[in-house]
């Protein structure tokens, strides 16, 4: 056999589990928008229409969301402290941004910015956090809870590690949800147990469907090891109320299951009769303590009104495990050395932003007031074109940066869609790119009620934009059912 022949590495080699994992970013729909993002660019007028609008992307500064000049301010200061000696400073940057920027140098080994920091993230910045968290949630926070992680994503991935043994370890995991989690499971050999967001009760977690799905697979032989939680929800958008997850809580604890909560959009709230309530401030609040439920949330910068999906910042707290079990998870946390150091500021910046009194806190405020009004008139402008359509219907958005419609779909375009081998949501998800330029992201990605179909479209477009959206997708959708009614 020649050299050429003799391949170290073929795909047929490679890890099974690598090969079983979906094509989860809607594969089909993404490659044909970048190809057609290539023929606009040398052929402008092949399309109806002069650009592809990204409403598959949950990546706010890239759609246009302005960064806060408070957080950017800090973090410049910290990266060139050479800055804080200079005569001008004053007089470009605030003085609460300067004060804050020598504070954080101090923290770190050398006033070093591009060095490593402690595995589990800089002592005195963790200190910050917990802080921070402490204030949010009226509750303690322990520092040695938090591990500083590049985002939401790596800290996911750690626990499955912990977590998973073999095929014959699951955990719960809502459906629909981001693929972050269902792919992570899949990676670890782990078994997926999947429990159905209730769509006619605004997406709530149903307790009698999870002890159903829990008690499937335990008579099945999964040992069935956490339960994952997204709140608020992506892709659905809805916000659990307090008296649900009190029932979320209650049934980790009696099943003995590890509580994995998935906070990264709590800022990310639209609706007044509903408050995003931490997990642990719940389980602390019901008279729960550390031995009585163990549970690990997380929390990202890439969200929220700060939106800063680049800087990689994120940790995780980790309540309710013993001194054993923390050592594991702090030998795991080692392995990566540490995280950025510029997303740890981040992280400590959100969970800490200016206060009343402070020079920035007027300028912040309208800043992040003026992002989250944006952000709810768009999930309310969509929402409301939606429901106004033949065949769909969506939930309010409470919270998170999505809507999440259901199309009931004519049997003609289901059948159309099964003569090209395509299901039928991405098969409309490709209609709708090839008419409009929009690009959504198909409900199959996430998971959803076998013969229901849905499509996940972000609230993320600046709002001129948004009419021109509306505009498009009510064209496309009238023309659409009218082409294939039944």
């Amino acid at each position: 056999m020649s050299p050429a022949s003799a391949r170290a590495l073929t795909v047929d080699s490679l890890n099974p589990k690598v090969l079983a994992l979906s094509d989860h970013l809607g594969g089909a729909v993404a490659r044909r928008a970048q190809r057609m993002q290539k023929e606009l660019e040398t052929n402008p007028g092949v399309y109806p229409f002069n650009e592809i609008i990204y409403c598959n992307l949950s990546n706010p500064h890239y759609l246009g969301q302005q960064p806060i000049k408070f957080f950017r301010e800090v973090l410049a200061l910290c990266d060139y402290p050479h800055l804080l000696n200079c005569s001008v400073t004053s007089s470009i940057f605030s003085s609460d941004a300067i004060t804050r920027a020598r504070e954080i140098l101090d923290l770190i080994p050398g006033r070093a910015m591009g060095g490593y920091s402690h595995c589990q993230g800089t002592e005195g910045l963790r200190n910050a956090i917990a802080a921070g968290i402490a204030t949010r949630d009226a509750f303690p926070c322990n520092a040695e809870d938090i591990f500083l992680t590049d985002g939401a994503s790596a800290p996911v991935h750690m626990v499955m590690h912990l977590l998973i043994r073999d095929e014959k370890d699951g955990i719960l995991c809502p459906i629909p949800s981001h693929f972050l989690y269902t792919s992570s499971m899949i990676l670890c050999g782990a078994t997926l147990v999947p429990y159905y967001l209730d769509e006619s009760r605004d997406w709530d977690v149903s307790i009698s469907d999870l002890k159903k799905q829990l008690d499937g697979a335990r008579s099945q032989g999964i040992n069935v090891r956490g339960l994952v939680v997204v709140n608020p929800g992506n892709p659905t958008g809805q916000v659990l109320v307090r008296e649900n997850q009190c029932e979320i809580v209650e049934f980790c604890r009696n099943e003995n299951l590890v509580l994995l909560a998935d906070e990264v959009y709590q800022e990310n709230v639209y609706t007044d009769e509903k408050k995003f309530i931490s997990f642990k401030k719940i389980a602390r609040s019901m008279g729960f303590g550390e031995g009585d439920v163990s549970l690990i949330s997380f929390h990202s910068v890439s969200n929220g009104y700060y939106g800063e999906c680049g800087r990689r910042g994120g940790y995780m707290e980790v309540t309710g495990f013993n001194s054993e079990v923390r050592k594991q998870v702090y030998k795991v946390a080692s392995l990566s050395s540490c995280s950025n150091l510029a997303g740890q500021v981040l992280v400590s910046l959100v969970m800490n932003p200016p206060k009343v009194g402070d020079e920035s806190y007027t300028s912040y405020r309208e800043e992040r007031d003026r992002i989250m009004l944006s952000l709810s008139r768009c999930a309310e402008a969509m929402v409301q074109a939606f429901n106004s359509l033949e065949g769909l219907t969506c939930s309010k958005a409470e919270g998170a940066m999505f809507v999440f419609p259901s199309v009931r779909l004519p049997k003609r375009a289901i059948a159309s869609a099964e003569a090209m081998n395509t299901k039928p949501d991405v098969f409309y998800a490709l209609r709708l790119l090839e008419n409009t330029g929009i690009i959504v992201l198909p409900g199959s990605v996430f998971g959803q009620v076998p013969g229901t179909w849905h499509f996940r479209c972000t609230i993320l477009q600046q709002e001129e934009k948004v009419q021109l959206i509306i505009c498009r997708f009510k064209a496309f959708h009238e023309a659409f059912m009218e082409e294939f009614r039944d």
